[in-house]
């Protein structure tokens, strides 16, 4: 087997005063104390304190990414429909703007750019923002080119994608959410194959690296069955990643 040139790091689980910079207290409490509902619809005690390492772990990837100026992974999803008091679709808290705002208070950044190429909008993280009027985040989501044909939404999509990237100059950090329902065969709604998803993420990741943007990236949403067909999506995300810094 192939084997990656990586490192892995232990993550540190964030604090409940790390949550609540972006969501209200009340949920915050009342989801790790198993009383509200968490982005699963359920009040599980041990997926109550796994969302304290979730987002632990993409906060971990972004100090790495900043501290070496180059690419980290948070191999962890569920963080843009999370919005200021509530979560829903598999996200509980917000990790990317958790992380933002964490970052900010401690001056490790000025400007922040969230590239969300998943296939959904990132209705929660847009919330964030407008509630905390956070203009130095630059936030591109987008129901993907939804109005061209189908035949075509895939290398337009890849055409305008660089320009995109750029579009983040100025930022000292860019989140990247590599999400792998864009596949055309995912059963909520891609429009990429496997090689344009391949492409998508070598476009992203030269791109910043040519800006010298650092890069923290997690994954996101994808529901194809068996398993294995996410599993590759994801692994081949991190094949480009490697493949565009080392």
């Amino acid at each position: 087997m192939h084997q990656l040139p990586v490192r892995f790091v232990e993550p540190e689980p964030v604090s409940r005063d790390q949550l609540a910079r972006a969501h209200e207290r009340e949920y915050v409490d009342g989801v790790l104390d198993c009383r509200i509902p968490n982005g699963f619809r359920g009040c599980d005690a041990d997926v109550a304190e796994s969302l304290l390492w979730t987002t632990g772990s993409f906060l971990t990837a972004a100090r790495l990414a900043l501290d070496n100026a180059t690419v980290a992974c948070s191999p962890t999803s569920g963080f843009h429909h999370a919005g200021f008091r509530s979560g829903y679709g598999y996200c509980t808290f917000n990790g990317l703007l958790v992380t933002a705002m964490v970052l900010k208070d401690e001056g490790k950044v000025r400007r922040v750019g969230i590239l969300d190429c998943d296939q959904h909008y990132g209705d929660g993280t847009a919330e964030i923002i407008e509630r905390h009027s956070l203009d130095w985040v630059a936030h591109h989501t987008q129901d993907y080119f939804a109005d061209y044909p189908r035949t075509s939404a895939g290398s337009r999509f890849l055409a305008a994608l660089p320009n995109v990237v750029r579009g983040f100059a100025g930022c000292d950090l860019l989140m990247y959410q590599a999400g792998g329902d864009q596949h055309q065969d995912d059963p909520l709604g891609g429009f990429l194959t496997t090689r344009e998803m391949i492409e998508r993420d070598w476009i992203v990741f030269a791109a910043a690296k040519a800006m010298g943007l650092p890069v923290v990236w997690n994954l996101a949403g994808g529901y194809q069955q068996p398993l294995e067909r996410i599993i590759e999506i994801h692994r081949n995300t991190m094949r480009a990643c490697v493949e565009a810094y080392v």
